[in-house]
């Protein structure tokens, strides 16, 4: 009798999938649980496994879309004697002494990871459901809108998954179970091990149906970086691509064939190649994120500049006896973070936010910085601002970009800033009107510094002048406020010393 196989529920809002691609062939004998495909979806991709065992007769092919609850396959039941008879000899095996259950299940569930943040979505499992897993081992990645991060498993014992890949789960909802187990190492099924000897050898990694196929988690990472799986040698078993296999992976730069060139139009000179991509379920929420604070604030922008010249001075003359002290470079972000922390505090209004019908003023001017990730711009914050010295908001700011660009930014790294800097000039930005990063009701963008002719006490001069823009919520910031705060800045950052003996 044939098992109909079905597409299952694999999210509340998922009404369709793609099959990205059928790891086993039409006509193949398939065991129980082996993995048949991977589904894809607007949220992720997974993989899907057979119900029964038996020969697989496949309905949809790969590339299609169908919808939830549509047969994609059949799997006529039978059993391993479908296969190529072997020869099995019974072996012998010392095993160790394995764990014993409890009779205690463990709800795994999602911890708070920010202030802001209410839910998460389960981006891929690490372990798969059934497995053996050790207190602490890592067991799923799961997605917020701010950060992928690991979630560990709180007990030893067998996995049992309750979310599906791309569910997206409340903050407090139970992610897994645990059968808690005590005692021993990894339960082995059998003492008794019975050997196949195949009368031809099993496929190598090169042949076998997870050679070069990414797994969830890999396939993701490699999506970010637009890389396609088949450029990626797979060390896991079968040749899968692991994560590890993922992130060492870098881009080549496909080169046209003689043929490809041919079939070009005359008029044609360069390479007219197309490529879509996924966006990441960190991009879906940063666009979300950006549009809901066009629609649901009052923003407008002011503009000013300021003279660079008497800060690039300073650190021309100390830079050196200051990185010989602190063991770290004089730069220009620790002169913006210290100038807004004395604005803040002369401007509360600036340093609040809406709740409701509420007006919230902070006492401590907790600044995120802006910064640039392989996985998108991210924000962490740097505390108490207002009472740290020059040395220690350089250290705090080399700290958090490390950690950006490594990948090793954390929830709390990120969750609880007031007053927000981001510096587009960086990249060559000359002008610009950033964008509110919510619940904040301000963020100052600077921009490149460019000598332009001044006049100076009715002289014409050159001098090196940076564009300053605050974006603001008018809601909560008056303009008289918005202007008065980006010229307070100004009169800061032009003459330094004022920052020093605050005034």
């Amino acid at each position: 009798m044939a098992t109909e196989i079905k597409i299952p529920s694999v999210g509340e809002s998922i009404t369709e999938v793609t099959i990205s691609s059928w790891l086993k062939k039409d006509g193949d004998f398939v065991e129980r649980d082996e993995i048949l495909a991977e589904l894809e979806t607007d949220k992720a991709t997974q993989e899907f496994p057979a119900e029964v065992s038996g020969i697989l007769s496949i309905k949809v092919q790969a590339g299609e879309t169908v919808g939830i609850g549509a047969v994609i396959a059949t799997i006529e039941a039978g059993s391993a004697q479908a296969k190529p008879s072997n020869e099995a000899v019974p072996v012998s095996v010392e095993v160790a002494a394995e764990p014993t259950k409890t009779g205690v299940v463990k709800d795994q569930i999602v911890p708070q990871v920010g202030e802001s943040i209410t839910e998460v979505t389960l981006s891929g499992w690490l372990k798969a459901d059934g497995d053996f897993v050790s207190l602490d081992e890592e067991i799923a990645e799961l997605e917020s809108d701010k950060a992928t991060f690991e979630f560990p498993a709180e007990a030893k014992g067998i996995l049992r998954h309750v979310a599906k890949i791309g569910d997206t789960i409340p903050i407090g909802g139970i992610i897994a179970k645990i059968e808690v187990m005590e005692g021993g190492s990894a339960p082995i099924k059998s003492a008794n091990v019975s050997v196949s000897v195949a009368p031809n050898p099993m496929p190598v990694a090169g042949n076998s149906y997870a050679s070069g196929h990414p797994s969830p988690v890999a396939a993701k990472v490699l999506a970010e970086k637009g890389i396609d799986a088949s450029s990626v040698t797979g060390t896991g078993i079968g040749g899968r691509i692991t994560k590890e296999d993922a992130l060492l992976a870098q881009k080549t730069t496909p080169v046209a064939s003689t043929e490809t060139q041919a079939s070009a139009s005359t008029n044609v000179y360069g390479s007219r190649n197309q490529e879509r991509k996924k966006m990441t379920g960190m991009r879906k929420a940063i666009a979300r994120r950006l549009v809901a604070v066009k629609n649901e604030t009052a923003m407008l922008t002011t503009f000013n500049e300021v003279d660079m010249k008497p800060i690039m001075d300073l650190r021309a003359k100390y830079k050196d006896s200051f990185k010989d002290k602190n063991s770290v470079g004089l730069g220009f972000m620790s002169f913006f973070l210290k100038a807004s922390a004395v604005a803040l505090k002369e401007f509360p209004a600036v340093n609040a936010f809406l709740d409701g019908d509420e007006l919230v003023f902070n006492d401590f001017a907790d600044i995120s910085i802006a910064v640039s990730t392989p996985k998108g711009l991210v924000v962490p914050v740097i505390r108490n601002a207002e009472d740290m010295s020059f040395a220690q908001l350089e250290k705090e700011v080399v700290r958090l970009a490390i950690k950006g660009r490594d990948g090793k930014l954390s929830i709390p790294d990120m969750e609880g800033g007031t007053f927000t800097i981001t510096n587009g000039g960086t990249f060559g930005s000359m002008l610009s009107t950033p964008i509110i990063n919510a619940p904040q009701s301000a963020i100052l963008g600077m921009h490149n510094i460019v000598e332009r002719p001044v006049a100076i006490a009715g002289q014409v001069v050159i001098r090196p002048i940076m564009y300053l823009a605050l974006s603001y919520d008018h809601r909560v910031i008056d303009g008289k406020e918005s202007v008065s705060f980006l010229v307070r800045i100004k009169q800061l950052l032009e003459d330094p010393a004022r920052l020093l003996l605050e005034i």
